[in-house]
């Protein structure tokens, strides 16, 4: 059994399904500004999406695809004021995180799995509270999407997700497929009962189709097998040297990537040379100083092992610590690096197989 939050009813578990019409989503959308700011993917420019908060909600776009930067800015934002400093006073805190609840919507099984790597690093060593303040009020209602060409989720076996979610929808004809996932997704549809409706024999048989339908959609396939010993036997193969001489170090895919979480921390005074701040701002191992120490030793001066740490990060060392890639095969890295790098193909080239090079925008 279940319970809502909301209503204090207890709730079958085998009612943790719903069906809602798609003319009737914008208004579900509307609705949910009761239980806090509302934000989806909308189209900055012609073919790019983006998260944002969704003042109307008929610019949400249903069927968007993987949008510039991943759910973890809501996280873990992109720059962040850490203290403030004085001769006088020494340090304070900010006066509080933002703590106000947000309501992602549309976030599709690769970033939900992003988000559920993010909680195990942040939940480690070094607990960070202040993402974990914004996680807790956090409330995600992920979609299905379709794959297009730069996808490789399903060999990172992140197409699909069963958990991390309050709502999830998968898009049938008409309608959607609303599984409910926790207390609080049982609160948000039955704030809105009305627009719901019970699943049919009719539905769950669509369903299955359209999953089905879906898995054979997928033309990238990513060879995990060994993988991790493959690149260690490779690790002085001339593939890194190639990817250095064509690797721009401007760190774009790091910047998009939903799992990469790197970052610096520095200071900023006042004018008045008494007071200022200490900031934290995202990261990337391939930026030319980042292996850089004091005395001015550089660990990783070459680009070509900048490259290499990377792809070892996110496969071996991370593999050996948590269980499992860091790479959720969301293919941003593949879409935004403006030197046409594709990670299925270093991958295949690791392994021996000959490939053919396309450019990846």
């Amino acid at each position: 059994m279940g319970h809502s939050e909301l209503t204090g009813e207890l709730i079958p578990r085998h009612l943790n399904v719903r069906v809602i019409a798609k003319d009737n989503l914008e208004t579900f959308l509307g609705g949910l500004r009761e239980f806090g700011e509302v934000f989806g993917p909308v189209e900055k420019e012609r073919g790019a999406y983006i998260y944002a908060q969704l003042t109307d909600v008929k610019n949400v776009v249903q069927d968007a695809q993987r949008t510039v930067l991943p759910p973890k800015k809501y996280l873990y934002p992109q720059k962040e004021e850490l203290f403030r400093f004085s001769t006088q006073e020494g340090y304070r805190k900010p006066e509080s995180v933002d703590k106000g609840r947000k309501i992602l919507f549309g976030v599709h099984p690769c970033d939900i799995h992003g988000l559920s790597i993010l909680d195990k690093v942040f939940a480690g060593r070094y607990h960070e509270p202040r993402y974990f303040d914004r996680r807790d009020n956090l409330i995600i209602i992920g979609m299905n999407c379709l794959p297009d060409e730069r996808c490789f989720c399903y060999s990172m076996g992140t197409d699909w997700v069963e958990k991390g979610f309050d709502l999830f929808l998968t898009e049938l004809e008409d309608s959607y497929f609303v599984k409910i996932g926790t207390s609080c997704g049982e609160d948000l549809v039955h704030a809105q009962a009305e627009l719901f409706r019970p699943v049919t024999d009719e539905d769950i048989q669509l369903y299955k189709e359209r999953v089905n339908e879906r898995n054979k959609m997928f033309v990238n396939r990513v060879e995990l097998a060994n993988l991790p010993q493959i690149l260690e036997l490779e690790y002085e193969s001339e593939v890194w040297e190639e990817l250095g001489r064509k690797c721009l170090s401007c760190g774009a895919c790091s910047a998009v990537c939903p799992t990469c979480y790197c970052y610096e921390v520095y200071d900023v005074l006042d004018l008045n040379v008494e007071t200022g701040s200490r900031i934290r701002r995202w990261d990337a191992c391939l930026f030319k100083d980042f292996a850089k120490v004091a005395g001015g030793h550089n660990f990783r001066e070459e680009r070509s092992t900048r490259v290499k740490h990377r792809f070892y990060h996110k496969q071996v060392t991370f593999v050996e610590e948590f269980g499992r890639p860091s790479c959720v095969g969301c293919g941003r890295c593949v879409t935004q690096c403006p030197a046409g790098i594709n990670l299925i193909d270093v991958f295949k080239e690791i392994r021996g197989e000959k490939v053919v090079h396309k450019s990846a925008r």
